[in-house]
């Protein structure tokens, strides 16, 4: 059976999606541009989003995001690792490794890049918190997948402490390493992440960040 779908429901939220770190804010014709939506249909939608807080309108015209995005997103973030217990580890990998460090959990059948710190080189891997991808790509993907109970048909990939290397799956020309992490009952808390160019971030860089990349997920267990 088909799954029921609303049109108009799915054009608002294509609206939001269009926002990023790197278009904070957004012209009417800038929207259409992302979206593909026609100009009255979007301030049709925005001014429906607006009485809800879901987008905002400068006095220039320019939209943004409206302040509850931020409460939905605190909202999802509650029943995960705090960000305080996270972030210094990302950014000792960061420091450590030069490339992108993150840290994952799984939605469904997405995973989430709930936190993140970015390489400090100009070349690199951005994500941004809130980032949503397959869960089918990745070396997070693939942690995600095997410590939430799915079945991998190679479980060769993993090393005994269940760290995952990959090269390629989700943009070809970027190779991460994944470990996961778990809360004082033992279960998955997400997957701590390194990601960089694979021209740079090689076999044999990925393998000398492992031992680290373990470490730091050995203690945010320990922080619960």
């Amino acid at each position: 059976m088909a799954t029921n779908r609303t049109e108009s429901v799915e054009r608002a939220m294509s609206i939001l999606n269009a926002f990023s770190t790197q278009k904070p804010t957004m012209s009417l014709a800038e929207i259409a541009e992302e979206t593909g939506l026609h100009k009255s249909t979007i301030l049709r939608l925005t001014n429906s989003m607006a009485i809800y807080g879901f987008i905002q309108r400068d006095d220039e015209g320019r939209f943004s995001v409206g302040p509850s995005v931020w409460r939905l997103g605190l909202i999802f973030r509650r029943d995960f690792t705090r960000r305080e217990h996270v972030a210094p580890s990302l950014k000792i990998l960061a420091e450590a490794t030069g490339e992108t460090a993150s840290f994952y959990v799984r939605a469904g059948n997405e995973r989430v890049c709930l936190y993140r710190e970015n390489s400090p080189n100009l070349l690199r891997f951005h994500v941004e918190e809130g980032m949503r991808l397959r869960l089918s790509t990745g070396a997070s993907g693939l942690v995600l997948r095997h410590f939430s109970g799915e079945q991998i048909d190679d479980l060769s990939q993993f090393n005994k402490n269940g760290t995952v290397s990959a090269v390629g799956e989700t943009n070809p020309n970027i190779s991460s390493i994944s470990t996961p992490v778990f809360d004082q009952n033992g279960d998955l808390a997400g997957a701590l992440t390194v990601s960089g160019l694979a021209t740079r971030f090689d076999e044999e860089a990925r393998t000398g960040a492992i031992p680290l990349l373990e470490s730091l997920a050995k203690s945010l267990t320990a922080q619960g």
